[in-house]
């Protein structure tokens, strides 16, 4: 495990102390930590999946949705 600092103004600090018994503030940060990489990763992810699917050179033959409505239809 690695050690990070983090900054925080003197009223902040105070603050964090006065609930230290009530709060693990290293575990806190962590979660925060772990949980914002997870939401950056989801959204590079989604970008990556959009962009794959703008380059597909996916083609629908022209009149396929007609068809399909139609075929649909008469079945029922």
């Amino acid at each position: 495990m690695s050690v990070v600092s983090v900054k925080v103004e003197k009223e902040i600090k105070d603050k964090m102390m006065k609930y230290k018994d009530r709060v693990n503030w290293a575990q806190e940060f962590r979660r925060f930590i772990e949980d914002r990489i997870r939401q950056l990763e989801a959204e590079e992810n989604f970008k990556t999946l959009i962009e794959a699917l703008e380059r597909a050179s996916w083609s629908v033959p022209k009149g396929f949705s007609t068809r399909s409505v139609r075929e649909d239809r008469d079945s029922g």
